[in-house]
């Protein structure tokens, strides 16, 4: 996905510009718990840390509706969100599977974000987070 894109195509552009496009589950994972980081320091100073558990918490719970083991491995299940306990979830299935289910929580919390401060200030405050890396991966 392209940065001209439409921001609801391009909610998949931070793993697109993260990893090539046979990347293996692993490194799906690894770029998944990478930019979660990404996200609480950009999101932390405005909602806090509890406002972005709080919202990647509902992203889980949302996206384990498609993908069940999504929540597996995580404390209290699809009602809390460890990225460190995410990532092994990701890295052991397929890397279509990871892909496909890292991809739907990462729009999951776009969409939730935007539901609550709006898209244009989504797209402001996550654009360095959603948009190419600003060195080479």
């Amino acid at each position: 996905m392209r940065p001209d894109v439409p921001s609801s195509r391009r909610v998949a552009a931070p793993l697109t510009y993260r990893l090539d496009d046979d990347a293996t589950a692993a490194q799906i994972a690894a770029a998944v718990g990478t930019l979660w980081l990404e996200l609480e320091a950009a999101l932390s100073p405005i909602i806090g840390l509890r406002g972005v558990a709080a919202l990647g918490q509902r992203s889980l719970h949302l996206a384990s509706a498609a993908y069940p083991w999504l929540a597996t491995g995580q404390p209290g299940g699809p009602a809390a969100l460890d990225a460190t306990s995410l990532m092994p979830v990701l890295a052991a299935r397929s890397s279509d599977q990871a892909a496909a289910a890292a991809s739907l929580l990462l729009q999951t919390f776009h969409e939730l974000l935007a539901s609550l401060i709006g898209p244009s200030l989504t797209e402001r405050l996550l654009g360095p987070v959603w948009g190419p890396p600003l060195t080479p991966v």
